[in-house]
């Protein structure tokens, strides 16, 4: 084991033990990545150099990424610490609570609908614009999805419209990065109880509806996600860019038919 080992990874969005991204973090560092958190804002930061102080991070920043200024700051706090680095896990999405329930167009809005894809997607373009000359030549760089990006799913709403924006933004970042011999790809989770989730109206049926239709009957955990991701960051995935790679026990093509 140690695929990542000399790998430099900064981990931007995490916020507690049941972040998702908490969960990757504990995968590369069984992979002897050197890690990198950044979290919202100093409050999270000095919990989570607590809480992630068994992993060794070699720096805990904060930063507001509806801010550019914030941005540019990060990237320069974090130049004290490492000149370049080697991929980038984007765990960072947001959607007011109030367009995650009820009727989707009666409730949308256009100033809901600019700041959820402003944080859910924008974000991840306007960091990777920052940072590009920081990354070394064979960088990976991950976002997070869910599969109500491609499909209908209740109450997700105005989320699945920003996740869409985001897995087109890693097609076409993708292809721009390319030349630099960059990679940019995302994992599609299965439903994982995080505090985000809880926001979702009735996600307990939709966990329990995935786990239902899926083929493999194991629920989803932050560890799947977070193994998956290590192969992603690591050059064991050299070949892959611009992809979405489902981790979802075969939910996203199931059908009626799984149920029977």
């Amino acid at each position: 084991m140690g695929f990542l080992k000399g790998k430099k990874i900064l981990i931007i969005g995490i916020s507690s033990v049941r972040s998702i991204s908490f969960g990757i973090a504990k995968s590369l560092y069984r992979q002897k990545a050197e890690l990198g958190f950044v979290c919202q804002n100093e409050k999270i930061s000095q919990k989570i150099k607590i809480l992630a102080d068994s992993m060794k991070p070699s720096v805990v920043l904060s930063c507001d990424v509806s801010n550019d200024e914030n941005i540019k700051k990060l990237f320069i706090d974090l130049k004290q610490v490492w000149k370049k680095f080697d991929g980038l896990v984007h765990a960072i999405s947001y959607c007011p609570k109030e367009y995650l329930n009820g009727d989707f167009v009666k409730n949308v809005t256009r100033k809901g609908f600019n700041i959820s894809h402003e944080i859910s997607s924008y974000s991840f373009l306007a960091l990777v614009k920052e940072c590009r000359k920081m990354l070394n030549s064979s960088s990976s760089l991950l976002t997070l999805s869910y599969l109500g990006a491609q499909r209908v799913v209740p109450n997700y709403n105005l989320m699945g419209l920003a996740k869409a924006s985001l897995e087109a933004n890693v097609r076409y970042m993708s292809y721009s990065l390319g030349k630099d011999n960059i990679r940019v790809n995302a994992i599609s989770s299965g439903p994982i109880r995080t505090i985000s989730s809880y926001k979702i109206k009735n996600f307990n049926k939709i966990q329990n509806y995935s786990n239902l239709s899926s083929f493999l009957k194991n629920s989803i955990t932050s560890e799947n996600i977070g193994n998956t991701a290590s192969f992603l960051l690591s050059d064991l995935s050299l070949g892959i860019t611009g992809s979405v790679i489902y981790v979802d026990n075969g939910f996203n093509i199931s059908s009626i038919n799984s149920l029977l």
